[in-house]
This record gives C-alpha cells, structure tokens and sequence, in this order.
C-alpha cells in the first residue's frame, strides 16, 4: 500500500466512509483496509447533527429516529440529486397491460386499475374515494 493511498483512507475514514465504501474506492481488499484502519485509528467527524443537504445543525429528538435533514425541501433537494440510490426500486413490467413501470420489488401491477382488471377481469370499475 503506497503512502497515498494510506492518506487516502484516513481522509475517507474521517469523512465517515465504511470499510466496504473506501475498499471499492480505492480498489483495495476490505481486510486490508479493515487492518490498516485498526492499526491506525481516525477520530471520525461526527456528521449526526448535521443536515446532509445544506450542513445546518439538527436537534435530534431522544427516544426517537435519527434526523438526516433539516427540512422537507432539504430532503427532497437530495433525493433528487441522489437518485441513483433508491436500492429499493426497481423496472418491472405490469402483469395486465405490460407497460414498464418503477417501484418496489415484487409489485406486480402499475396501478390499481390493471389489479382490478386482472384480479376481476374488465368488468369492474374501480371505486374513487
């Protein structure tokens, strides 16, 4: 491991990277960045408090789930940014009229008016509430 790389994984790992996350980064085994982190450890930065979208202070609630942002629009403004990781959707293609549409995995219809359909044939018209 040359010494840049060793920099490399301090800075990653103050910057709250994972094992895994720096290890694919830097084309490296994760053991050996497990290993080395180990033998040299960094004071992480504490990015808790922190609105991941704008940098601002959160005061977190205790007893209840760890705020990421400080604000709704903050966290629409980084999922948009951030698209690529939504892991829990996926293309799938709808069972009655196979159109491709995107949701979760194992969803079978793109809407409710093909479920209707196909769970009762055509006949039925689905009530709106």
């Amino acid at each position: 491991m040359t010494d840049k790389q060793k920099t490399q994984i301090q800075r990653l790992r103050q910057e709250g990277y994972g094992y895994v996350k720096i290890a694919q980064e830097l084309n490296l085994p994760k053991n050996t960045i497990k290993s080395f982190c180990r033998r040299n450890p960094v004071e992480v930065i504490e990015t808790k408090n922190i609105c991941k979208q704008c940098g601002k202070p959160i005061e977190q609630n205790p007893k209840r789930r760890e705020k990421k942002f400080c604000s709704v629009s903050c966290r629409i403004k980084w999922w948009n940014c951030h698209s690529s990781e939504l892991q829990h959707r996926k293309f799938s293609t709808c069972h009655h009229c196979g159109k491709s549409f995107y949701g979760k995995p194992g969803r079978k219809y793109c809407n409710h008016e093909c479920y209707i359909a196909e769970r009762f044939g055509g006949n039925h018209v689905a009530k709106t509430v």
